[in-house]
């Protein structure tokens, strides 16, 4: 028996926000078809590497609004959320505790390094507490 699925969460990688629309898109086709609400993530570092931004989080919260300015939502509820930390812990950690019910991310082709390390896509199917879907 299918699962009810209530709560997409898509996290996005802002630093390369033009890669991320084949999983933003299959996440509105997801939500519209379950009638699903949206939660649009971003993670990013604990020490923020541009010394010009003073306030990270206020800094990609403006970066997501404008992501989705420009890729709107349509009928799609949408939630917007800022993380600080590693990504691949802070997605699993954000599936817990809002109790999402599926993940739509981008998964890169692995370069010989996440072989050995690990992709956080990788990291994300082997540890969330739910369905999880990569798109390439």
């Amino acid at each position: 028996m299918p699962r009810d699925i209530h709560k997409i969460l898509c996290p996005l990688n802002l630093r390369h926000a033009e890669l991320a629309h084949p999983a933003y898109g299959e996440t509105l086709r997801q939500a519209r078809w379950h009638g699903a609400e949206v939660i649009l993530a971003t993670v990013v570092p604990e020490m923020e590497r541009n010394l010009n931004i003073h306030d990270s989080e206020a800094f990609w919260m403006d970066r997501l609004k404008k992501f989705l300015k420009e890729n709107p939502a349509g009928d799609v509820a949408v939630r917007l959320l800022v993380r600080k930390g590693a990504p691949h812990r802070q997605i699993v950690k954000l599936a817990q505790s809002e109790s999402i019910d599926m993940i739509v991310m981008e998964s890169a082709n692995p370069r010989i390094q996440d072989y050995l390390l690990g992709t956080t896509a990788s990291h994300v199917v082997n540890h969330a507490p739910c369905t999880v879907m990569a798109v390439r």
